[in-house]
Order: structure tokens, then sequence, then C-alpha cells
């Protein structure tokens, strides 16, 4: 018996989440209705993300700040990449990239930077220029030559696109708080690579950071947007949690020094398995820090 009211609760707990997969979906009467939430999800689904505690400077016995890079290509990151059409999806599933210049062209996300430092900002127009490559065949520049107007069909314009992002850097700071006495981290700034928009038709391709997006003031924006969740479909986990549990693979390319924040691959040239070797080896000096303060 109490076997039953267990299932039964697990049961009624599993539909009250069922809204977040695709609402209405099991009352609608028409495809039109797939979508629709009643008031009374929307005011459950009116959330915030989780805010980060405050945490004064005299509570960081130790801080490191590293640089990661996110893979696109393997399994376990397919969650920041697909999908890369939604032209066919009748959700609101959108891949990260999608979520972040829909907010940066919309003005809700506004601290968007040239680099990982945070120091100067790039505006919209710039990344723009980024974004887009116009160019012209050679029959419109003989009518360019000749002084006529080019006609648009010799006008070729080609866009970056979600597909075309291969990796993710991401900047985050580990720091042991002294007063809760653990290892935490948190996450700074995140930014897309991809290939330069001039050498996308070459065999080698450029590849570029496109924009530095200041984190924290992009938690609401990640938090409304759901990736999807291969396990469960009924519940998306949203671009923040991911981020801020670290649900994706990375290796470390760069860590705070005394060089200038030099990057693994100015020490550790043409040598693909050392550099691996050295990205494991900041990675355990932070990870030992936390074990050596319960050594005595």
């Amino acid at each position: 018996m109490n076997v039953k009211k267990i299932l039964i609760a697990i049961v009624s707990i599993t539909g009250s989440f069922a809204s977040f997969g695709q609402s209405n979906l099991l009352n609608a009467k028409t495809p039109d209705q797939i979508g629709l939430k009643t008031a009374a999800q929307l005011i459950s689904d009116n959330d915030k993300p989780l805010a980060y505690g405050y945490v004064h400077d005299r509570d960081v016995l130790m801080g490191k700040t590293t640089w990661e890079i996110i893979d696109l290509s393997e399994k376990i990151n397919f969650a920041l990449y697909f999908p890369i059409d939604t032209s066919n999806i009748g959700s609101d599933r959108r891949s990260l990239y999608d979520v972040l210049t829909k907010a940066m062209k919309n003005g809700k996300i506004t601290e968007v930077y040239t680099d990982s430092y945070f120091n100067t900002k790039k505006s919209l127009q710039d990344i723009q220029a980024s974004l887009t490559r116009i160019d012209t065949t050679d029959a419109g520049r003989e009518q360019i030559n000749a002084g006529n107007q080019i006609s648009d069909e010799y006008i070729l314009r080609q866009d970056l696109a979600a597909q075309d992002v291969t990796q993710y850097k991401i900047k985050g700071y580990w720091y042991f708080d002294k007063r809760q006495s653990e290892l935490k981290y948190r996450l700074l700034g995140i930014c897309p690579v991809t290939p330069d928009v001039y050498t996308m038709n070459s065999e080698e391709k450029d590849y570029i950071e496109l924009f530095w997006v200041f984190f924290p003031a992009a938690r609401d924006v990640l938090h409304e947007a759901k990736a999807f969740n291969d396990k469960n479909s009924a519940m998306p986990v949203s671009f923040d949690q991911i981020l801020n549990s670290r649900r994706f693979n990375s290796v470390i390319y760069k860590e705070e020094n005394v060089y200038g924040d030099r990057t693994i691959e100015e020490y550790m040239k043409d040598n693909a398995q050392n550099q691996l070797l050295e990205s494991e080896r900041v990675k355990e000096k932070i990870r030992n820090f936390e074990q050596d303060m319960w050594n005595y």
C-alpha cells in the first residue's frame, strides 16, 4: 500500500513539471492550443535564477582565475549547441548562441565586451560586422567598373549561424570560502568562438572570439531560456543551471600568472598532449588546495 502511494506521488509530481516541456500538450483540442499556459502556470513560471550569496573579500582564503574551452563537438556539450535549425521546432528551444544574440539585439543583454577582462564594451554594430560578410560576384564588379548600379542578384551575403559556433570560452574564479570551508567556482564570462566570416569558405579557417558576455548580467536571460534534457523532456534545464553547475566538459587553456596571463599554448608549443597534461595539472593544483586544508 505504501509503495502504491509513493508511485502515485511520483506520477503527480512528474505531471506538475510536465508543463515545462510543452504546456497544455495533453489538454489541447487543436495544435494551436499547444504551448498556451494558464494564468496559474504563468505566475509559477515567473521565477528568478538562484541568487549568488554575498562573499566578503576577507572570507576568500585562496583565489585563482582560469580560462577554459568548451568543445561543442563533445556529446556532453550538445545541450549548448543544439538545436542549430529552429525552423521546424515547435517549442521555444534555442541554442545558447541564438539566446545570446537575440537578447543582445533586444537590449536584454548589454554587458558585452571585446575581451575577457571586460574593459572595452563592444557595440551591436561592431558585432554585426563580424557576423555578416557582404561581397560581390565578378559580374557585379563588372557593373561597378562600367559605372552602373550593381544588381541585387550579384551581391553575396553570408551570415554566421548557430551551426558555425565550434567552441565556447569561459572565464571563472575558483576560490576557497573559509567561512564555509568549501572550494567554490563563480562563472564570470562566456564567449562564442566562430570562424572569421571572411575565411569560412577557405580550407584553413581563422577562429575568433566573437564577443565576451559578463555572465552575472546575463543570468536572467539564460534562466528563462531552456535547454533540452535528454533524460526527461518534461523537465528542461536552463542554460543558467547548466553553466553554474558545470554540467559540461572543458579544458583549461589559461590561468592568471606572473607572465601576463600567458596561455598554456605559449609555453607548451607544438605538443597537444603536453598541453592537456598541463591543463590537468592546473586543475589538480586548485583541487589539492582544498584537500590540503584538511591535512594536519
